[in-house]
């Protein structure tokens, strides 16, 4: 690139040609170089450019970007910024939840293809999917229930103590860890644990086009890879609330033991005259339906994954927040139902 002055010395307004009748190839970078150069002199002092057609144009098409006017967005008033943001969060939420309901439209495709053709179903993913939400999950489950079940006696025990009403301790253990607690917190666990690592690993899939590849294979994902996963959680959670009853009964009979002074028979009496077998079936009856909101919401995120490392992350954790804020509406929607059926 070679810059020449050609102008008398003596003229005050002298014009300035830039001779780049050598340069035989530029790029972007290049161009935006010239006109950084070009831009030093005043464009009445600007003389002939020498320059080729071809990079002629890639110059004025750099000139034209750089020189483009910057489009703000209008200023809004921040109700209707709001707003705005409310209706496209409605929007985004409805056609989420049209996601959600086709995919369990499809789920129910392949349930019922399954029951007319046996041989389809596939026996050993299912397997491997319920090893690893409920075998795996068991021991984080059984501490987790042990703790809750140990502090929840020993609130309870400190409070009652106060108006001499110890043993009562053992029916609030019994019904609220029967009917709530358990599978509440189960399902947390679970959306945590099992939904991020559904959506984590459907989207890396989708990120390295493997589902694309089922398709043009003639495997449909659903049946493939959604369906196994979804069943066995399905199958786990109400495995995995009924350990968790257990571990929670378990730690609160050992805080009453050494805390509360309540001897393990009496414990058991208690608990065996306070709660029924009704009142563990309504705890557990929430399980499957629990597990089926993670599952879908799970796999239409990995789904949805864009194809980046950024999508990846951000889908996992609105899959973990919307599993855990939807398996809370379904045990309110339980509540309001066993309430007025009389349970």
């Amino acid at each position: 690139m070679v810059t020449t002055l050609e102008a008398p010395a003596a003229t005050a307004l002298a014009r300035i040609d830039f001779d780049f009748t050598d340069v035989g190839q530029i790029d972007t970078a290049g161009a935006l170089l010239l006109d950084r150069l070009t831009a030093t002199v005043p464009e009445e002092r600007i003389g002939r450019i020498g320059l080729a057609e071809p990079q002629r144009v890639l110059l004025d098409e750099i000139r034209a970007a750089v020189q483009a006017p910057e489009v703000l967005p209008p200023k809004l008033s921040p109700i209707v910024g709001f707003l705005t943001a409310l209706g496209r969060y409605g929007v985004s939420l409805a056609a989420e939840s049209a996601l959600v309901v086709q995919l369990l439209g499809g789920v129910a495709l392949v349930l019922v293809t399954a029951i007319r053709h046996p041989s389809r179903v596939r026996f050993i993913p299912f397997i491997h999917q319920l090893e690893r939400t409920c075998v795996n999950a068991a021991p984080i489950v059984l501490l987790m229930s042990f703790l809750i079940g140990a502090i929840i006696a020993q609130q309870g025990a400190f409070y009652f103590r106060r108006f001499g009403a110890d043993l009562y301790v053992v029916d609030m253990v019994g019904v609220l860890t029967l009917r709530e607690i358990a599978v509440l917190l189960t399902a947390v666990m679970v959306a945590g644990r099992s939904g991020s690592s559904f959506t984590a690993e459907l989207g890396s899939m989708k990120m390295r086009e493997e589902v694309d590849a089922l398709q043009v294979i003639g495997l449909d994902p659903v049946e493939v890879l959604v369906v196994p996963r979804l069943i066995a959680l399905m199958v786990a959670l109400p495995i995995l609330t009924f350990l968790a009853d257990l571990a929670s009964i378990f730690g609160a009979a050992v805080v009453c033991q050494v805390y509360g002074g309540i001897p393990t028979e009496t414990f058991l009496q208690r608990l065996a005259a306070a709660v029924e077998l009704r009142t563990f079936l309504v705890g557990i009856a929430k399980a499957p339906f629990m597990a089926m909101i993670i599952g879908l919401v799970a796999c239409s995120e990995g789904l949805q994954v864009a194809g980046s490392a950024e999508s990846l992350g951000a889908r996992t954790t609105v899959s973990v927040v919307k599993s855990i804020f939807m398996v809370i509406v379904v045990d309110g929607i339980f509540a309001i139902f066993y309430a007025a059926v009389g349970v």
